[in-house]
């Protein structure tokens, strides 16, 4: 028996031994466990419901190994033993991922990971998407895995900007490889834009834009065409950019600013006020006078 529990429906009958007390009536107004926790900035929607299946998830006391289960955020929510808040207004940051960091919470191989040189002041983020351990540029951070799975959906086809230096001569025909698609090792890319933006002795800068973002994309895109990426940064995603945002900077986006840039695609926010905007402002000194 799964831990999901709703009101029976007219005409049915209820099962032996099955009693009111096992009936939540609460259920059908409530949000789906998995995708309250990644509103809540615990993991994203996916991971949460890893999180469920293993068991460490409870609510009441009760575990949980369904993430159809229902709450209202009224209950006692707990992972891996530790209480959950519920989640706040949606915040995001804008941080220049250096090169050499793991875009994880944690790797086996003992490499450094964006988590353990995030400030301290930061509350418990999630990623949108990823970049790869060479890799620089904006990665953008948020406390609403909701919000970073919309980002993240092809669907949304949210625009990504990159600045790549790569060996190998840019031909226009090469260019228009890339314009109408790759396939490399059974992988199909999509139509890449890419501009040469000025050459440098045996390398090149290239100005790259793409819609999907599948893993190593630019890397393997330019090597189907013989251009190898020595150096990638990625400057734009979607309606955020990098700007003059140093490495290892973090940068909270306004909450207006943040508004006008989704709209509707803004996860519901909760019955509560907005970020202060003085502590956003304090938090963003933090992080300055931490990068001094």
């Amino acid at each position: 028996m799964t831990d999901r529990r709703e009101t029976p429906r007219p005409g049915r009958r209820t099962k032996p031994n099955q009693t009111s007390s096992h009936v939540d009536p609460g259920w059908s107004g409530g949000e789906r466990i998995a995708k309250w926790l990644a509103r809540a900035g615990v993991a994203s929607r996916r991971e949460s419901e890893t999180l469920i299946e293993e068991g460490k998830v409870t609510v009441n006391g009760r575990k949980l190994t369904s993430p159809a289960f229902k709450v209202t955020g009224k209950e006692s929510i707990k992972v891996n033993g530790k209480p959950v808040k519920a989640p706040e207004s949606t915040r995001l940051w804008r941080y220049h991922k250096p090169s050499g960091l793991i875009t994880t919470t944690h790797d086996p191989a003992g490499r450094r990971t964006i988590f353990e040189e995030l400030p301290k002041h930061l509350p418990r983020t999630v990623t949108v998407g990823r970049l790869d351990l060479t890799t620089e540029g904006l990665l953008l951070l948020t406390n609403d895995g909701e919000l970073a799975r919309t980002l993240e959906l092809p669907r949304n086809a949210f625009r990504r900007r990159y600045r790549a230096r790569a060996h190998g001569r840019v031909t226009p025909d090469k260019i228009e490889a890339l314009k109408d698609g790759v396939t490399v090792d059974g992988v199909t890319y999509a139509p890449i834009v890419a501009e040469l933006e000025r050459e440098t002795g045996t390398n090149n800068w290239i100005k790259v834009e793409l819609t999907e973002g599948k893993k190593r994309e630019v890397r393997r895109a330019l090597e189907s065409v013989g251009l190898e990426v020595n150096r990638l940064i990625r400057t734009e995603y979607g309606p955020f950019d990098l700007g003059d945002l140093a490495p290892g900077a973090v940068e909270e986006v306004p909450y207006q600013m943040l508004t006008e840039a989704l709209g509707p695609m803004l996860p519901e926010q909760p019955a509560r006020r907005k970020p202060d905007q003085k502590k956003q402002k304090a938090d963003a000194k933090k992080g300055l006078n931490r990068r001094r």
